[in-house]
């Protein structure tokens, strides 16, 4: 039986052929943060598509710097190097995009159609049950008003069948969700095929445009959920839907908020 977290370099190559990111794999054992390198490697001049995948991270970070539980050999832990030519404003939807090809790869491989907490946190069931699975973190690097290059950092929970205690969101495995082991190949390949065809839309004004109904599709959180927002804007009311850049409004006691940065929890009433 092939081991579920076996990587073959030669048919990841094959399944990728065609896009940026064919022949530019570069695995590691053991890594502080796929992230933290794919930044440093951009910064030596690592060509568009380069990906750096993991088997364990000893630092691995999430938005706002929040630590990411991240056993060895228990999860996908990639980061993807993009050189994309845009203005610095359209930073704005490379998260977005990593959503979309998160969710669409997880509910291929698994059936399973993750709920989308903006900005980023990938949730298996809805409502205050939700269970975390995965999680995004971008990160860009600029000069003057243009973006040199972007790193999107992917973890995904796979076989994981205990967690430690006190995580803020409860979490939960694809494994736990499905009752089999899934392949991290499948999966990789299935997100960096999917992040493909996603990042297409950036040439597109009018597909950029379909972003947020594109996103309100597979989210619960966007409309109507009561919450509690944390990051430099917080405040607490009920989600009123994503606006033409994709920015969360929130209606609270005191007016409508758009929130831009920052993430969401359940409001605690």
């Amino acid at each position: 039986m092939q081991n579920p977290d076996q990587l073959d370099e030669q048919a990841i190559d094959t399944a990728l052929a065609g896009t940026p990111f064919a022949g530019k794999l570069q695995p590691s054992a053991t890594i502080e943060s796929t992230n933290s390198h794919a930044r440093e490697q951009a910064r030596q001049g690592a060509p568009h598509g380069s990906f750096y995948i993991a088997d364990e991270h000893t630092a691995c970070r999430g938005r706002s710097d929040h630590q990411w539980h991240s056993d060895a050999s228990q999860g996908l832990y990639l980061s993807v190097l993009l050189r994309p030519s845009i203005a610095i404003a359209d930073l704005v939807w490379i998260p977005l995009l990593a959503g979309l090809a998160a969710h669409n790869a997880i509910r291929e491989v698994t059936a399973l159609a993750p709920d989308l907490r903006w900005p980023n946190d990938l949730l298996i069931g809805s409502g205050k049950a939700g269970r975390k699975t995965g999680g995004i973190l971008v990160e860009g690097q600029t000069e003057g008003d243009q973006v040199t290059a972007a790193v999107i950092g992917i973890g995904i929970n796979l076989h994981q069948q205990r967690f430690p205690a006190g995580l803020a969101t409860e979490p939960t495995s694809l494994d736990l969700e499905t009752g089999r082991e899934t392949s991290r190949q499948q999966l990789l390949i299935g997100i960096l095929q999917s992040l493909n065809s996603e990042l297409a839309t950036l040439q597109s004004k009018s597909a950029l445009a379909a972003i947020p109904d594109r996103i309100a599709a597979i989210s619960t959180w966007v409309q109507g959920r009561r919450v509690d927002v944390h990051g430099p804007q917080p405040c607490t009311g009920v989600t009123a839907g994503l606006d033409e850049r994709g920015f969360l409004h929130v209606r609270t006691a005191t007016g409508l908020v758009t929130v831009t940065t920052g993430g969401i929890r359940a409001a605690v009433d």
